[in-house]
């Protein structure tokens, strides 16, 4: 797969891929996370490179639907009438990296 990045400038934020309202990162995924033994041996890199976590920038989220929260993507696939979509592209990792992998160390951001 051949694609260009360019992240000069641009901000952007990490988010789950999920396809017929269901995460493409399963149990065991984040199981084999827990059990290695060196951090060389997978991880963050893996995640980004096997497409369970992609980086979408500003521009992108106008045409993406993101769920905040996995319990979203259940109620829409249990109760599809009464979610409030039923065509998410991506979910939220954590709420707090909404604003971006840099903002979400700064204390308090939604406090002025």
């Amino acid at each position: 797969m051949k694609e260009l990045r360019i992240y000069i400038g641009r901000c952007s934020r990490p988010l789950f891929i999920v396809e017929k309202q269901r995460l493409l990162i399963k149990k065991k995924d984040t199981q084999k996370l827990q059990l290695r033994e060196t951090p060389e041996d997978g991880g963050w890199h893996d995640l980004v490179s096997n497409g369970f976590i992609e980086y979408i920038d500003t521009e992108e989220e106008e045409t993406t639907m993101i769920s905040m929260t996995i319990n979203d993507l259940v109620s829409a696939r249990l109760n599809p009438d009464e979610s409030y979509s039923d065509t998410y592209t991506h979910c939220e990792i954590h709420l707090s990296l909404i604003l971006g992998v840099c903002a979400s160390i700064i204390p308090f951001p939604d406090h002025n």
